[in-house]
């Protein structure tokens, strides 16, 4: 994408929800995007590969502390939530200093998002859910066809949109979680998750996977915009602890670590971030 315009631009890619390198989830971010395009940034972050790629901007809110574009290979979000964390972890890390203490507020399509410092993690305030409720009976016929169980196995469902037009499924453990094996052809269009609970596993309580047909990566190693709505669900219907520990990435090979905790009207959800590159990038 060079030009006769184009400047060298800081850029970071960082790993999110894990305290190891390349356990997590890769985000790209161009720390500086000021005087590109929509159609620039979305060139750049199909060509990153990666499931999203963050554009910092100066904020158009006063109340922010900067502004955030995000993009996958295709399309641009208005909310994500790794995207959100691995953004507040570069912003800070790049000398970016919050207006209220213990805070960072960014600006994204969705509105403002409130993110924390929590005993060396950051963590976001689950925005609310514009859509949320159970699924109706042809979606869990689809539900059961692409995760390949019984209709009886699939304990509840319920879309839990927050950006994404998520479903979640609860599974009736963490073992059935990592068993399954989906087809995404009879999933259609859907974006589902499931969540089972662990049991007997020391450090998490519940094993999550996300499915994404259509999109280039399939099954998404950890995803912050799900884990924040099932939180809202599964708390709100006494299923899950006031503070748990969400474990994702597992079959891949990845080992993404989602820390929950409502607090008050909020529920906070969070994990550590590692910048694994620091560089340049001409646009």
């Amino acid at each position: 994408m060079t030009s006769e315009a184009s400047r060298s631009r800081p850029f970071h890619q960082v790993d999110v929800f894990s305290r190891k390198a390349y356990r997590g989830n890769p985000l790209a971010v161009v720390v500086d995007a000021e005087g590109l395009t929509a159609e620039q940034m979305q060139q750049f972050a199909n060509w990153t590969n990666l499931s999203e790629t963050t554009f910092l901007l100066p904020p158009a809110d006063p109340r922010a502390d900067y502004r955030v574009r995000i993009f996958t290979g295709s399309e641009e979000f208005p909310f994500a939530g790794h995207p959100t964390l691995g953004s507040a972890h570069t912003w800070l890390e790049c000398g970016g200093v919050p207006k209220s203490p213990g805070f960072v507020v960014q600006e994204c399509g969705a509105g403002l998002v409130r993110v924390r410092r929590d005993d060396g993690r950051l963590a976001f305030a689950a925005p609310p859910l514009t859509r949320y409720g159970p699924v109706d009976g042809a979606v869990m016929q689809r539900l059961a066809a692409g995760l390949g169980l019984p209709e009886d196995e699939l304990l509840d469902a319920s879309w839990l949109v927050n950006g994404p037009e998520w479903i979640g499924v609860l599974l009736r453990s963490a073992e059935q979680v990592r068993d399954v094996k989906p087809d995404f052809g009879a999933m259609g269009s859907l974006k589902v998750g499931i969540i089972g609970p662990e049991r007997g596993t020391a450090g998490t309580d519940f094993e999550v996977r996300t499915f994404i047909p259509g999109d280039a990566m399939l099954e998404d190693p950890v995803t912050g915009s799900f884990n924040a709505g099932a939180a809202q669900w599964l708390i709100g219907s006494g299923r899950a602890p006031n503070r748990y520990v969400a474990a994702q990435g597992t079959v891949l090979g990845r080992a993404g670590r989602v820390h929950v905790e409502a607090e008050g009207d909020d529920i906070w959800v969070g994990g550590y971030s590692t910048t694994c590159i620091r560089g340049s990038v001409l646009q």
